[in-house]
């Protein structure tokens, strides 16, 4: 038991989180911070990125630097870098952050013939250009560091079509661009694992739907369709990003990590 709390232990690391503010991004730099690390917390929403930086500090006793980017732009992404590295570089970069639109977003959540290529090339750039441009921008850094790890978070819809049946009779979408980015993501770890070895580790994680207010429709059949019978919840990944940033995966690159209940596998 003693060499496992060594080997999930993070102290003395530092982890870049990207998308820190939101649901995920939280619960990833809470498991981080329990397990020892110093964190830099990135997104684009200021207000709420201080409300979490603050909460974090209070419950745990690591550094907490908060940084509002946004990752759409090149040159936010290279101000983000050097503002890292300028503070001692990092051992562990996540790429969480995502553009996932809003039903409102002219061109987005609406049906194949009318998504624009506007909203295309901006989910492609969050979700997947900022992830190679980071990953690139670290990478000379992070081949210097004690357990280097480079963590991609995707989605079942990066590894599977839409199931349009879960959608009928709902205003819910899945638009081409957030699936197709995310199956970048799977390409983009598997070449990041063989480019950056033996230095760097790169993995990936294939989430399932997260319940989060879903009409009750779409969840019953989502539930239905699904081996676990539920839908994800935030904690599901709590032991999947654990296991991917720690000496607990020292031997495991170029994977992806499916968390989604079985639902791939059904």
């Amino acid at each position: 038991m003693t060499h496992l709390k060594k080997l999930m232990d993070l102290s003395g690391r530092r982890a870049v989180i990207t998308g820190g503010a939101g649901h995920i991004g939280q619960i990833i730099a809470d498991t981080f911070a329990g397990m020892g690390a110093n964190l830099v917390l990135v997104d684009i929403d200021a207000e709420k990125l201080s409300e979490v930086g603050e909460a974090l500090s209070k419950k745990n006793s690591v550094e907490i630097k908060i940084v509002a980017c946004d990752l759409e732009f090149e040159e936010s992404r290279e101000n983000l870098a050097a503002t890292v590295l300028d503070a001692g570089g990092l051992n562990v970069l996540v790429n969480n952050a995502a553009f996932v639109g809003t039903s409102n977003l002219s061109g987005w959540a609406e049906p194949f013939e009318r998504q624009t290529l506007d909203t295309w090339r901006r989910a492609v750039e969050v979700n997947l250009t900022a992830a190679f441009h980071l990953s690139q921008l670290f990478a000379p850094n992070l081949r210097n560091q004690l357990g280097a790890s480079i963590i991609n978070i995707g989605s079942i819809y990066g590894c599977l079509a839409p199931d349009w049946s879960l959608y009928e009779g709902t205003d819910m979408a899945n638009p081409a661009a957030y699936g197709v980015s995310k199956a970048g993501l799977v390409q983009l770890t598997k070449y990041l694992a063989t480019s950056l070895a033996p230095n760097v580790r790169a993995n990936a994680i294939s989430l399932g739907g997260v319940e989060r207010g879903q009409p009750e429709i779409f969840k019953e059949r989502y539930i239905n369709k699904t081996p676990l019978r539920r839908m994800a919840t935030e904690e599901d990944l709590i032991g999947a990003v654990a296991f991917l940033a720690s000496d607990m995966s020292s031997y495991v690159t170029g994977q992806t990590l499916t968390v989604d209940g079985g639902l791939s596998t059904a």
